[in-house]
């Protein structure tokens, strides 16, 4: 299985349904709101066990190719630890604000969809750029 493809196939549907999840709610659907940010998590959840099982396969990360310009290389790390450093956010702040959500606690879920929201949006777009940057930008040299 080629897993960096699986995953960052996983990272554009969590994108997708992220914003669809945004559309909905802004039109007031609530109901199809609930559903979509509901497969949204399987989905992010389903990504975050493929990238583990691939890693611990693996046994490491994959390194940028150094015949890249040096500026590309400066912006992929930039990227990608800011990625890292945000979705260790995601699954806590996407459990907090569904269980608020999901209880009908409107303050509160509000309050955390206001900072879950782009940061898990960040963290999708990023992963599918940094696995872009990755595996499918051609080498040079």
């Amino acid at each position: 299985m080629d897993f960096p493809a699986v995953n960052a196939s996983l990272n554009a549907l969590a994108t997708i349904l992220l914003v669809l999840g945004y559309v909905l709610i802004k039109q007031k659907k609530e109901e199809a709101h609930k559903w979509t940010m509901l497969a949204c998590f399987v989905v992010s959840s389903v990504f975050l066990i493929c990238y583990l099982i691939y890693h611990y396969q693996k046994g490491g990360g994959t390194p940028f190719p150094k015949t890249h310009p040096g500026w590309l290389r400066v912006t992929y790390f930039t990227i990608l630890i800011s990625h890292i450093v945000l979705a260790v956010y995601v699954p806590v702040g996407a459990i907090m604000t569904i269980r608020h959500g999901l209880k009908d606690n409107r303050a509160k879920h509000l309050r955390w969809a206001k900072i879950t929201f782009p940061i898990w949006l960040y963290v999708s777009v990023t992963g599918v750029v940094v696995y872009w940057l990755l595996y499918q930008l051609p080498v040079s040299g």
